[in-house]
């Protein structure tokens, strides 16, 4: 198949880990973070920490937009969930994250709550379509990638003179996430996490595209080389990394060429302007209030939003103290230094949202095996 054999062939893996062990210079270390979820997959699901040199350490990144969401806002649409005649919908990943006192959108649903998965935006603005007497409110997450499905639907709701379709709005953007890592204690004082590069995120730039990471690259010091997410698209990000670093560069380089350009999807991001504004300020699991790094819908589309038509929640609660999931997204600790996971945590019984997600770093852990200690994981 085009774009995905000849992405995964074994042998070139082989060559392009012997390649990079070659290039990287055996004095010093290099510490590069995988922002996207789907990276740590492909990382966890093809052993590629295996081949690479043990010098070259991959760190794990806050992007899955399921893993980010902090418990409030979890706990916000629960609440949703139990107004008036109300069917909650949302992605499947969703319904599974805990909230406040482990209860989920799934656990709510076996409450007796009118809460629905859907695979697309549309499928929302369907069952508001087929629901006339109800309020069909449709739970957005997600980065750039997700956006503008979301813009769609209420383009669509609108064109069909719906009243009873409403989006829970909860988009977060990508840029405002990596300057919080870079500004954060751990990695500008303490020194705690040490990051040298970063993999820049591949569906997210097929949207955004290349160019507002050059600022990081300028700004912060830091290369950047998005990369598509086949195994072979890794390494060679890997490797275009450390020929930066080796020769003092910081520059934003594109792997993933053959689906991004530096300016992005221009419709798209038109239509995301059309229809949403920054927020001032939003909360991330793991990363607190990070200053306008979120989305809202716009005034002339208020009759959609659903927290301008109900008095939403805006409850900041903490998370489960026994769970790493806050540490994990910032790249200051890795799924197995958790002391629940693969013990009281596991996907069929999550205590955090990395579990949950099939993008979380500690679901990619458990799933292919990832772990490095003695102790064998329990059911």
């Amino acid at each position: 198949m085009k774009y995905i054999d000849e992405y995964r062939d074994g042998e070139l893996a082989r060559q392009l880990a012997a390649s990079i062990g070659q290039e990287a210079d055996s004095a010093r270390t290099y510490h590069l973070m995988e922002f996207c979820g789907g990276h740590t997959h492909a990382i966890s699901r093809y052993g590629l920490e295996d081949i690479l040199p043990a010098n070259v350490h991959m760190v794990h990144g806050p992007g899955c937009p399921v893993c980010v969401l902090p418990v409030g806002r979890i706990d916000a649409a629960i609440w949703l969930a139990g107004q008036a005649d109300v069917i909650l919908c949302t992605y499947g990943d969703m319904l599974r994250v805990p909230g406040s006192k482990r209860l989920s959108l799934l656990k709510a649903k076996a409450e007796g709550r009118d809460i629905r998965m859907v695979y697309s935006t549309l499928d929302a603005v369907k069952l508001a379509q087929a629901n006339p007497a109800r309020r069909v409110v449709f739970f957005a997450i997600g980065f750039e990638t997700t956006t503008p499905p979301t813009a769609v639907a209420i383009k669509q709701a609108q064109a069909l003179g719906l009243t009873n379709f409403f989006v829970f709005c909860n988009h977060v953007l990508t840029p405002s996430a990596i300057a919080q890592i870079l500004d954060s204690p751990e990695v500008r004082e303490l020194g705690t996490v040490k990051l040298d590069g970063f993999i820049g995120p591949a569906h997210v730039s097929t949207i955004i595209g290349s160019q507002p990471y050059e600022y990081f690259a300028e700004e912060y010091q830091r290369p950047v080389v998005i990369a598509g997410f086949e195994p072979l698209d890794v390494l060679q990000a890997v490797r275009m990394l450390v020929r930066q670093i080796n020769d003092g560069r910081f520059a934003v380089e594109n792997e993933f060429s053959r689906a991004v350009t530096r300016d992005g999807n221009a419709k798209a991001k038109s239509l995301v302007a059309d229809m949403f504004e920054l927020r001032k300020a939003f909360e991330w699991r793991g990363l607190g209030l990070v200053p306008y790094s979120a989305l809202r819908i716009k005034h002339a589309y208020a009759a959609f939003d659903a927290e301008r038509h109900w008095d939403v929640p805006q409850d900041s609660v903490a998370d489960n103290k026994a769970c790493e999931c806050g540490a994990i997204l910032r790249g200051v600790k890795k799924p197995i230094d958790c002391k629940l996971f693969g013990t009281i945590c596991t996907p069929e019984n999550p205590m955090g949202s990395c579990m949950v997600s099939a993008e979380g770093a500690c679901a990619a852990h458990w799933t292919y095996g990832r772990f490095r200690d003695t102790k064998a994981p329990t059911a």
